[in-house]
């Protein structure tokens, strides 16, 4: 009895055991259509192909999302060239001071909502932690505006109780003041601030871009350092005329060059984005190419393998023949 019940239960277990444990161990690693038989040093030319075909496809979609980089760049460098002519003026007259210290600080972090596009929104966060440990103390709050997805998937890991806002999506259509300017008002809506930190990337070239910190502060710090004696832009040598104080004005004056300064921080920071994808396109693309050539050599040698091993055989058939 206990030797028929050893019998059934070898049965079972039968097509689980393999009298060649390596075999069984690379069937289950290694596809079927790729598998070589064992002993065999050369690899088949069909896995060769199928990763030629692979490599050729990748190859043709980096190529294109460049060409499509290249025809956005030349879209909004335009917009972004003609909009640096809007907040110098405002910088001109009402300053930009990064080391001003204020009790409440909003750093305002542009990115992208897509990738492939080399390291520019590392750039924007590592920037946007080093300003908060800069303005950290016991008496000062520091707060995030976030725009875009890459941004808040970076920051929202160790900093989500900071993130006052987050804004998405804000390249789906073409960029334009009207809409930037919404998105500048409902910031100064939602949020409280005593200095705008924005964080962007300036475009310089294809392959250059420069991380920036543009500083806006509020109506209130900027009479409270003009009365101080602080350095300003050159507000102070301008006569005020009219029924409007010093203070309208100035809340007038503030929630412009916020607007002008994110719509050119905006664009250049698209610009950065496309120029740094077609930097990282191409490099994909020749780094494909690179691939492809080495294995269209593996290819061409396996097959001349494969071509020679028959040779060889026949050769050897025919001489035990005619022997």
């Amino acid at each position: 009895m206990a030797m028929a019940a050893l019998r059934r239960e070898g049965r079972r277990f039968a097509p689980l055991i393999s009298p060649h444990p390596m075999a069984a161990v690379r069937s289950s690693i290694i596809p079927a259509e790729e598998q070589v038989p064992l002993g065999v040093r050369s690899i088949s030319t069909q896995i060769v192909r199928n990763r030629m075909k692979s490599v050729k496809n990748i190859q043709k979609i980096t190529k294109a999302m460049k060409m499509v980089a290249a025809s956005k760049l030349r879209a909004i460098q335009v917009k972004a060239e003609n909009s640096r002519g809007l907040w110098q003026p405002f910088t001109a007259l009402l300053g930009d001071i990064p080391s001003v210290s204020v009790k409440k600080n909003v750093i305002v972090t542009i990115s992208s909502d897509k990738g492939l596009c080399g390291g520019i929104n590392s750039t924007s966060v590592k920037i946007s932690k080093a300003l908060r440990k800069l303005n950290a103390g016991p008496e000062t709050e520091t707060k995030y505006v976030i725009l875009g997805e890459k941004a808040k998937a970076q920051l929202i890991r160790d900093s989500k109780k900071e993130i006052e806002l987050c804004i998405t999506e804000l390249q789906k259509n073409p960029l334009n003041y009207t809409q930037v300017s919404v998105i500048a008002d409902d910031i100064l809506k939602n949020v409280e601030f005593d200095a705008l930190r924005i964080v962007f990337n300036k475009f310089q070239s294809v392959v250059s871009f420069l991380p920036t910190v543009s500083t806006v502060l509020s109506p209130e710090i900027v009479e409270r350092e003009s009365e101080a004696g602080g350095k300003l832009g050159d507000l102070d040598s301008y006569e005020i005329e009219g029924g409007e104080t010093k203070s309208e004005i100035l809340q007038n004056l503030s929630e412009f060059q916020f607007s002008c300064v994110m719509f050119n921080a905006v664009l250049e920071n698209a610009c950065s984005e496309q120029g740094a994808r077609m930097s990282a396109m191409d490099s994909s693309s020749r780094n494909a190419g690179e691939m492809l050539d080495r294995l269209t050599l593996t290819y061409n040698r396996t097959r001349q393998a494969s071509i020679t091993t028959e040779l060889i055989e026949i050769i050897s058939g025919a001489s035990a023949l005619s022997g």
